[in-house]
Parts: C-alpha cells; sequence; structure tokens
C-alpha cells in the first residue's frame, strides 16, 4: 500500500509526533509505502519514509495551518496515494488521528462576551473550519479517538456519526517501563545532578508549558513548606519559551530549584530518578506522559482534563485533582504526596498495572485500520 501521512510539524519531542513515528514505523515495518507531507521537519530524517515538504506561506500559524491545508490538496490531487492519514486538522483525509482537543468544546467554555468576540477573529474561524472539515455530518474523513471522553463533544458541536469514530488503545513505548536495574538508573542520574536520596525531584514533561501548567507547577514548588521546600528541585523537560517561567519563578525565589533540560532522548532515565510527576495542565486530550511515568513507577500528581487521568486512578498510582484547578489544592496535594508513607504503594501499583493492562498497542491498531479502510476500499471498486 502506498500511504501519506500529513502533519503540520515535526519535531521529536512532541507527544503527537512521537505517536505519528511510531505509526509511521509500525507501517513501513508492515511492508508499505509511506510518504510524509509536511511543513517543517526537524531533528534527523527517518530512514525509510518518503519526507515532503511543502512551502510554509504566512507569519501566523493559522496562515500557515490554511495554506499547507491548500497545497496539500494540489499535490495529492496528482499523486496516487491508497489512504490520507492526517495528524493535524485540514481536510481531504480518508482518516484522522485524534490526538487534539475539540476546539469548539473549548472555545464554547469561553464567557459570553469573549465567545462572540473571539468567533471573529481570523484565528479562530480557520480553527473552526479545519475542524469542521472532518467532524461536521456528512463528512467522509474516519477518526481514530485515542480519548473516549471527547466523542461526546465532537458529536455534539458537529452531530458527527458515531460510524466513524474507531476507539485506539494507547501506545506507550515499552522501554518506560522500569528495567529490573531501574535503583542504580535512578542512583546514577541524581549523583550526576548532586541530588541526595532524601532530596525530592518534582518532574515536568511535555512542550507547550503553559498548556502543561508549568507556572501551576512553579507556584505550588514556591508554597512548599521552608522545609520541604529547601530540599526539592523541579526538573523541566521539554521544548518552549521559557523566559516567562523563568521570570515567575525569580519573582517566587524559586529560580534556583527550577531547571529546564530542552527536549531530550534519555526520558526513561530521568522517570526513574524522580519522586513525583507533576502536570496539572489547562487541557490535555491524553496526556500520555502520564501513562510513561505510571509504569515506570513513578507516582504521578495531574488534573482531570487529561484524559489518560482515569488510568492514575484505576492504577491507584498517585492523586487527580477534580475541576475547576483550585491553585490551593493542588499547593496542598503536592505536599501531601511528598511527605506520603503511601509513595511506595503508589509506585508498586504502577508497576503491577504494567504488566496486565492493554496500553502498548496504538501503532499495531492504527496500522490494522488503515489496511482495512484500504481493503474495503478496493472491495467496493471491484465490481458485483
Amino acid at each position: 500500500m502506498n500511504i501519506a501521512f500529513c502533519l503540520f510539524k515535526y519535531f521529536p519531542y512532541g507527544g503527537l509526533q512521537r505517536d505519528f513515528i511510531r505509526i509511521a514505523r509500525t507501517m513501513r515495518e508492515r511492508g508499505h509505502e509511506v510518504h510524509v507531507y509536511a511543513m517543517n521537519w526537524e531533528g534527523e530524517l527517518e530512514p525509510g519514509l518518503h519526507i515532503h515538504i511543502l512551502p510554509k506561506i504566512g507569519m501566523q500559524n493559522h496562515v500557515q495551518n490554511a495554506s499547507f491545508a491548500a497545497s496539500l490538496h494540489a499535490v495529492l490531487q496528482k499523486r496516487q496515494h491508497d489512504a490520507v492519514v492526517g495528524f493535524n486538522k485540514m481536510p481531504w483525509l480518508d482518516l484522522y488521528y485524534a490526538a487534539d482537543v475539540c476546539f469548539q468544546s473549548c472555545l464554547r467554555k469561553k464567557s459570553g462576551w469573549l465567545y462572540q468576540l473571539l468567533q471573529l477573529l481570523p484565528r479562530y474561524r480557520s480553527l473552526i473550519s479545519l475542524e469542521n472539515a472532518i467532524f461536521a455530518r456528512g463528512q467522509g474523513t474516519q477518526i481514530a479517538l485515542i480519548a473516549k471522553e471527547q466523542q461526546k463533544e465532537f458529536i455534539q458541536y458537529y452531530q458527527t456519526e458515531e460510524n466513524r469514530f474507531h476507539f485506539m488503545p494507547p501506545g506507550i513505548s515499552k522501554d518506560r517501563i522500569a528495567p529490573e536495574n531501574a535503583g542504580h538508573i535512578r542512583h546514577m542520574l541524581r549523583s550526576h545532578y548532586h541530588l541526595a536520596e532524601e532530596d525530592s525531584l518534582l518532574l515536568m514533561i511535555g512542550s507547550g508549558f503553559k498548556t502543561k501548567g508549568l507556572d501551576r507547577a512553579i507556584r505550588g514548588l514556591a508554597c512548599l513548606p521552608d522545609s520541604l521546600r529547601e530540599t526539592t528541585q523541579l526538573f523541566v523537560i521539554g521544548e518552549d519559551k521559557k523566559a516567562a517561567f523563568q521570570k515567575l519563578a525569580l519573582s517566587l525565589n524559586v529560580e534556583k530549584k527550577v531547571h529546564f533540560l530542552g527536549g531530550r532522548h534519555d526520558v526513561p532515565d530521568f522517570l526513574l530518578a524522580a519522586d513525583l510527576l507533576v502536570h496539572p495542565a489547562r487541557h490535555e486530550n491524553t496526556g500520555t506522559v502520564l501513562l510513561e511515568a505510571l509504569v515506570s513507577g513513578l507516582p504521578v500528581l495531574t488534573v482531570d482534563v487529561c484524559g489518560y487521568a482515569h488510568y492514575i486512578d484505576e492504577a491507584n498510582a498517585g492523586m487527580v485533582l477534580p475541576s475547576p484547578f483550585n491553585q490551593a489544592i493542588y499547593n496542598d496535594s503536592l505536599q501531601k504526596m511528598l511527605l506520603s508513607p503511601e509513595r511506595d504503594e503508589w509506585k508498586q501499583n504502577g508497576i503491577a498495572f504494567a504488566k496486565q493492562a492493554d496500553i502498548y498497542h496504538l501503532q499495531d491498531r492504527m496500522a490494522e485500520l488503515i489496511e482495512s479502510m484500504v481493503e474495503k476500499r478496493g472491495e467496493q471498486r471491484v465490481p458485483g
């Protein structure tokens, strides 16, 4: 099969991008030819994939995205692909991998006057138009959904037909599972960063610092009791602009305790070395990092807006705070978790959950769905 994979931008450390590359690799390993269309590619080129970079037009993101969709359509009309799979919202897709939240739902949660104002802005009109091209009733795009809770939102705002949704399990990489030498890895990394065993290491992972709630995490660190704050560090792994968050840490007198490590390939080591993953996101369709922490034995403090937060509750591997977010409750929960005697129990619960949960097969299920779609289309073309 000859398959087109389409996304706006690729960079090595984004959650969506990591899902994309794993699915692309799986398709290639199953003998299929994969062509990738993007307007930006950062990092090494993936062997075996045919990567096509389309020109980036415009200065603003929404203008670039709309122009990419138009350019892509023109290219696809000239090239023959058995299926077109999109990892961002755009028209003319056979299958959309729904990693992003329902934008219309987020917009409707704004106050009345603000909602009316935002509807008039070109950026928001463009985003709604791209979402409508996939989810509006009567569209032909199939939808691979990785957060079941979002189905009702898409149906509510777009009257999307239920039979277009296909639920996918998570696709956690098994290199996140705690290895037998986890204790040694933990000791070596903590020694490298001059962390004593009694020190507490908070870990935050993800690009898009505001969306992930980094400001909330910094405020929580600053509000710890003096004795606990003195022995606690926050490591931030991910790519984003950090100046505003450094300024916030400075204003709260914790600038020496917040460390920005950028995007990294050795994330599994940090999951083993940390004492608590903090993820107080403002919105998060899934939150793959929650499951990565869980299977490595790292307790989690997160919020219920994350699509995968329910796994933390099911495994009893940390705390999930209810909406709406309350900074004081988060601060209190952070302190309790750092001092809790349940930390070892949360760790063991996560490791036990990792051994029996169906959370590793996303890329295989996606490949099977794509193959099935193409086969059904071929059958429909055969005269009866």
